[in-house]
């Protein structure tokens, strides 16, 4: 017989120190899904907490916990908090109960001798001290993208603005933003530094003094796409479709069949060429300023202004104000397409769907593939060829991928599922080809649906 639900005596309390026994059933049913009020609760290493209101507060932003409401977030949350006795403060108030002895580690629809082997693999992961970075590495990887800056102002103060110091001075600048990009990309991930305060605190400096964009921002947007990639509704990540593209055999044929049409989807393989990196740099801009002022981040807008002031004080000086332009805007459109290009290869060419609530493994497998390693792609995708790897263990420090690779590939193998690795050149075309291929699901669908 099923232990009775917290729901059906009384509505349990938070914190109250009295623990009940819960179901998976009833636990799904608290997902929050159908309106903002309704009862949010989750599982973490089998104790429920009721998030209802704390989402709301939650660090990490309201929709990254809110995504796993009705479900297992065991994995998540050891992927994502790095100093877990931080956050026991935040979860003891919101313990309201613990799974039934009858039920699962987790919820029946998965499986749970994966789950359970990936979290022996982290547990060793852990041992091996491949969360622990190297200091030396990161200086070296913020070193050469700081000179990189300085050598695309120098270049440009020396050799004038003629077309052959214009051009190799926008080379660098592109390199070094890109870089910067990747870096402070660690640093949001909480993998250069053991202590969060001090990623957070380096994060906010190079995204905002040195990037010219709000660190929360990124926050926001990013932690979604790592805690739900490919999901729709979920990953912000593909909240271009269905305005710009069509992805995915599942979510086209659903667009077809609806006959909406947004955008000439026959040509999106060319438009993703020469029209999304020119949508994105413009998208960056209006976003940067629209979250900062609706959220009230005052700080970080007051950074990102004089990021803009200093680079014009840097460079208008020594080119005018028209060379200037077409400089900068030329280089945030050459770093869009270097970034959409890296980015996109891993996921796009993926499965893309609804939340099916699948487990950690299978989640972050189905959604991204690695590029083959060599020096070059380490440097070009700061590391993002271990994209898998990466998915599974965001903290983990970009130096240590290499590392953990063979035991990723040994757990996949032995559960059977499928780990993606191809060339760099076949990660670009398969972007190109996906796009094709959801173009004629949504056509097929359109006219035949």
């Amino acid at each position: 017989m099923p232990p009775q639900s917290g729901s059906s005596l009384l509505r349990p309390v938070p914190g109250s120190g009295v623990l009940r026994p819960f179901t998976w059933e009833e636990i799904g049913l608290r997902s929050g899904q159908k309106n903002s009020k309704q009862e949010r609760w989750l599982v973490i290493n089998r104790k429920v907490y009721d998030i209802s209101q704390f989402h709301w507060r939650h660090p990490g932003g309201t929709r990254v916990i809110s995504h796993y409401a009705g479900q297992d977030a065991t994995d998540a949350f050891t992927a994502f908090h790095k100093d877990e006795d931080l956050v026991q403060k935040y979860l003891h108030p919101l313990l309201i109960g613990e799974l039934a002895p009858d039920q699962p580690n987790c919820e029946p629809i998965k499986n749970e001798m994966l789950v359970n082997d990936f979290r022996e693999l982290y547990s060793t992961v852990k041992r091996m001290g491949l969360l622990k970075s190297s200091y030396c590495f990161f200086a070296i990887i913020f070193l050469h993208a700081f000179l990189l800056d300085i050598a695309s102002w120098l270049t440009i103060w020396f050799f004038g603005k003629s077309w052959i110091p214009f051009l190799v001075g926008i080379a660098l600048f592109t390199t070094a933003q890109i870089q910067y990009g990747f870096f402070q990309h660690d640093l949001g991930h909480v993998s250069v530094f053991q202590k969060p305060k001090w990623n957070r605190l380096f994060h906010f400096i190079l995204t905002s003094v040195l990037k010219g964009g709000p660190r929360s921002w990124w926050n926001h947007m990013h932690n979604q796409h790592h805690a739900k990639p490919n999901c729709f509704r979920k990953d912000p990540d593909l909240n271009m479709h269905p305005f710009l593209f069509t992805l995915g055999k599942t979510l086209s044929i659903e667009l077809g069949k609806k006959k909406k049409k947004y955008m000439p989807y026959k040509y999106q393989p060319t438009y993703f060429i020469f029209l999304a990196p020119m949508i994105f740099v413009v998208f960056m801009q209006l976003t940067i300023f629209r979250f900062t002022i609706l959220r009230k981040k005052w700080m970080e807008l007051i950074f990102v202004v004089l990021f803009n002031i200093r680079v014009c004080l840097m460079y208008v000086p020594i080119m005018g104000f028209k060379s200037f332009m077409a400089y900068y805007w030329l280089a945030r459109f050459l770093e869009s397409n270097w970034f959409l290009w890296v980015s996109q290869m891993n996921h796009i060419p993926m499965h893309i769907d609804y939340d099916k609530n699948l487990d950690w493994v299978s989640t972050q497998l189905a959604a991204t593939c690695n590029v083959n390693q060599s020096m070059f792609n380490d440097w070009y995708t700061g590391h993002l060829n271990f994209q898998i790897e990466h998915h599974l263990f965001p903290t983990m420090p970009r130096h240590n991928y290499w590392k953990v690779a063979p035991l990723v590939k040994s757990l996949c193998a032995k559960h059977g599922v499928q780990y993606h690795c191809k060339p760099l050149r076949t990660a670009f075309a398969d972007i190109l080809h996906s796009l094709k291929e959801s173009s004629e699901h949504w056509e097929d669908a359109y006219l035949h649906g």
